[in-house]
């Protein structure tokens, strides 16, 4: 069985302890309350300090973006014997961990396209959860087929692209969220009430990501831009524009997207 380590006790952390469980050896935490909260919680691994770990095959490193190299430096420093070590940042590739490849470890960083806001709810969607990975060959086979085992759907990206990989996703969540918020503006300007545009925002949102998944952008693209009904699109970017001039531009850029999406199948 293949043994892990987690350095970091917050929601990921907490989530990977609920879903290897009994691979789990021993959580720490720059607090070590909250490693033994989290231990207390799933009834998985060992409470243990950041410096005195028992030796594992995998070193998972849970903790905020800003302080994996601080962790990675504070590790090489510990008896631990080299292994594999994986961070979980979307942004950073697995060298942000290069005091440990000094120090002889294979490196690399895995990207469960996730929300974790609440590590139980994490657990129990994680089957079939997209996990982006790269780094060491090594690094990347050994965690690759230890989240395979926990439902994960891992895949390679390129490192030397991996923050194109993770602007993609915030077109793909963020933004989203944005155009969301700028739709609920104009809808309230325009005199729709507030419980109304609560349910046409659920009932759009919920027939666009079905349709996208369903049929993919470009068939599933509807509306003035997809009929090329020009008329209707000047109309608009006029009066979106003297609404608001920035969602006026934002208004005018996507049109031209999605008339080119339509017909090229490519938005850029």
């Amino acid at each position: 069985m293949i043994t892990v380590n987690i350095i970091g006790a917050g929601r990921v952390g907490r989530t990977f302890l609920r879903l290897l469980g009994p691979n789990v050896r021993d959580i720490a935490s720059a607090n070590r309350t909250s490693a033994e909260d989290a231990v207390r919680e799933t009834g998985q691994g060992m409470a243990a300090d950041p410096d005195n770990m028992r030796k594992a095959d995998i070193w998972l490193l849970t903790v905020p973006d800003t302080q994996i190299t601080a962790a990675a430096q504070a590790l090489s420093e510990t008896a631990a014997a080299p292994a594999v070590a994986v961070h979980c940042s979307g942004f950073h590739t697995a060298d942000i961990m290069a005091p440990l490849a000094v120090k002889g470890w294979q490196l690399a960083s895995a990207h469960p396209n996730l929300s974790f806001a609440d590590p139980e709810t994490a657990a129990s969607n994680f089957p079939g959860t997209p996990c982006g990975l790269e780094g060491d060959e090594k690094a990347v086979v050994a965690f690759e087929s230890l989240l395979a085992g926990i439902g994960a759907l891992p895949f390679r990206i390129a490192s030397n692209r991996k923050a194109l990989y993770h602007a993609a996703a915030v077109f793909s969540n963020n933004f989203a969220t944005v155009l969301q918020a700028i739709a609920c503006e104009a809808w309230a300007d325009a005199g729709v009430p507030a419980v109304i545009t609560e349910r046409l925002n659920a009932s759009l949102i919920k027939a666009t990501a079905a349709n996208v998944t369903q049929l993919g952008p470009q068939n599933a693209l509807t509306g003035p831009a997809a009929r090329r009904d020009m008329e209707v699109i000047a109309a608009q970017s006029r009066q979106v524009r003297d609404w608001n001039a920035e969602a006026g531009r934002v208004y005018d850029d996507l049109t031209r997207m999605a008339l080119r999406l339509k017909a090229t199948g490519t938005a850029l």
